[in-house]
């Protein structure tokens, strides 16, 4: 499964996801995509981040854990 993290530079929170994304054995099939690369995304996501988006189009916004990753990670497998 394809997951994306919207995140920025500079983001502690996002940081902070990525490291559970790793932790959790996800972020081999996730990227990273910086919100200021595209108007769209920084219109949707700007005081959201870090939201991590399934390839479905579901979206899981911060905070959330390693079990709620692993959680969200299974409910469309």
């Amino acid at each position: 499964m394809s997951l994306t993290l919207f995140s920025t530079d500079g983001c502690h929170l996002c940081e902070q996801a990525w490291t559970l994304l790793e932790q959790t054995g996800l972020a081999v099939n996730a990227e990273i995509k910086d919100i200021i690369d595209n108007d769209q995304w920084l219109d949707a996501y700007r005081i959201r981040i870090p939201v991590l988006r399934r390839a479905d189009g579901a979206e899981l916004d911060w905070p959330f854990s390693a079990d709620d990753l692993i959680a969200f990670n299974r409910e469309n497998s």
